[in-house]
């Protein structure tokens, strides 16, 4: 047997509510099935936005009041109607003016009054959030409903407006974390190009990253503080297949071992004191795309068992839940300590180091491609440039033969950060067209060798693996800058100490790209 009308419409509603059908049809729905059951010529729903009415969805009234807007103080019947919780009813002769009259679709002249009209305010959470109401031309037509029957129909709008408003918040919910996660990504392709060298060794870094960037397997990278282990992390996820989704960055190393468990695995609320909500935990932010752990060697040990079971497993738990929860997430790791050495030491656990060291990536310290020094001098100067605001800035062929002569105990970092306070520096003495000089580099001291001392450091055993001629402009380069820079700039004092004749010393030191 068919169900009544009524109890069609209820359910119509109530499968609209249960759907992800586009808010606007779901309102239509909702006056319709209305109009359907009730005698009533109009239904209109509309919301309660700063202080005005705005009809969400009509039915039965022109189709162009869907653009009208309503101030209730304008309106007398919508103010009785939103100050009463329970349904209102307007006798014919309440002598107010109906908002709807003069707007039945059913009147094509446009001038007919409204004879019965009835209204109910919307609630959602004891908050507010519109009003639905019925209009008819015949005196009366709603004597026969009862209040029960116009407060579950209002109770049904209520719960359309607010399932639309959360799937809306939803959607919007969702189109930041992707905008986010495209902004991370193009941040990620931006910073690539900042893997800046051309030497061998960055070449094999280059090659390597591109290799098994196109798996999923975990990379552990390695490398002295300074080097760049962030940048190639970024680098490996911009090449990876997850490359369209987020790359979470969280640093061990700053994660109070009290919260750690609940930064990489989330919580519930009440599992401790100050859990006021549910949380969820990197991991479960990182699900899909790709989660960085760096300084991985600073991870607690009684963390570290519940990190290779989520490795292991792909599955994780939040603080306080009895409830696991499946990711999908791709793990590189970084430290710039030697994890072998922890292990034997009993300060990391073997398992999980050997589970990380699937793909390992060691990233060289910068004395070992010094190569690539005069690149990375210009790209820092063009950031300290853009920084400072200037139009150019130049690095003196003896300050760039000092860069690379030193050691560089904090590696690239240590060179960005020596580059902008020089840079600063020349700007102050020469603001026009700033130079950076030998002198202003915070550089140690060193005395200059003699050329004797040079020699004697100079055996077979150590001699690079170079040609000849490169190994001996190499040599006169260096000693031409030390020599010169302890003699202050002079040329000609330079000249005496090395016992060249000035104008030959200038020819060399063009060649060699000491002068221009």
């Amino acid at each position: 047997m068919k169900p009544p009308l009524r109890d069609q419409a209820w359910l119509q509603i109530a499968v609209g509510l249960s759907t992800s059908m586009p808010g606007e049809l779901q309102y239509q729905r909702l006056v319709e099935s209305i109009c359907n059951v009730l005698p009533c010529d109009a239904v209109a729903l509309l919301k309660l936005q700063e202080g005005e009415l705005s009809p969400v969805a009509t039915y039965g009234l022109a189709p162009e009041l869907i653009g009208q807007r309503f101030r209730p103080a304008e309106h007398p019947r919508l103010q009785r109607i939103l100050s009463m919780r329970e349904p209102v009813r307007f006798p014919d002769d309440a002598g107010l003016p109906d908002p709807f009259d003069g707007w039945l679709a059913i009147d094509t002249e446009r001038n007919a009054d409204v004879h019965a009209c009835m209204g109910c305010s919307l609630y959602v959470d004891q908050q507010l959030v519109g009003v639905l109401t019925l209009d008819a031309l015949t005196p009366g037509a709603f004597d026969q409903i009862d209040d029960m029957t116009i407060a579950a129909f209002a109770a049904l709008a209520a719960a359309t407006l607010r399932n639309v408003a959360l799937i809306r918040a939803l959607e919007r919910s969702t189109e930041q974390q992707r905008a986010l996660a495209r902004e991370l990504v193009q941040e990620a392709q931006r910073r690539e190009g900042e893997l800046i060298g051309r030497s061998p060794e960055l070449q094999k870094l280059r090659e390597e990253i591109r290799l098994v960037a196109a798996t999923d397997l975990a990379v552990l990278i390695t490398g002295e503080t300074g080097t760049g282990k962030e940048l190639v992390a970024r680098t490996l996820h911009a090449q990876s297949r997850r490359h369209d989704q987020v790359l979470v960055h969280i640093n061990c190393a700053a994660l109070p071992e009290s919260i750690a468990e609940s930064e990489l695995f989330g919580h519930i609320k009440g599992a401790f004191t100050g859990a006021t909500q549910d949380r969820a935990g990197k991991f479960e932010l990182a699900d899909g795309g790709t989660l960085f752990l760096d300084e991985i060697g600073e991870l607690p040990l009684a963390l570290q068992a519940k990190l290779l079971r989520a490795l292991q497993q792909g599955e994780i738990q939040r603080v306080g839940s009895d409830r696991l929860l499946r990711v999908n997430v791709r793990l590189i790791a970084a430290t710039n300590r030697d994890l072998a050495q922890e292990v034997a030491a009993g300060r990391f656990r073997a398992d999980l180091y050997h589970r990380l060291k699937v793909y390992p990536l060691a990233v060289p310290a910068l004395r070992e491609h010094k190569g690539d020094i005069d690149l990375l001098c210009g790209y820092f100067l063009d950031q300290a440039r853009s920084k400072l605001g200037l139009q150019q800035i130049g690095l003196h062929p003896l300050a760039l033969a000092r860069l690379q002569a030193y050691d560089w105990p904090g590696n690239v970092r240590e060179l960005e950060h020596l580059l902008l306070r020089a840079s600063l520096k020349a700007a102050r003495e020469a603001s026009d067209r700033p130079l950076i000089r030998a002198q202003q580099l915070d550089l140690p001291d060193e005395p200059p060798p003699t050329i004797a001392a040079n020699l004697q450091h100079t055996r077979p055993d150590t001699l690079p693996e170079t040609s000849l001629r490169d190994a001996v402009d190499a040599f006169q380069r260096q000693l031409i800058c030390q020599v010169l820079e302890a003699h202050h700039g002079n040329w000609s004092a330079t000249a005496r100490a090395l016992e060249l004749d000035r104008a030959n010393l200038n020819r060399l030191a063009k060649r060699l790209g000491l002068q221009s």
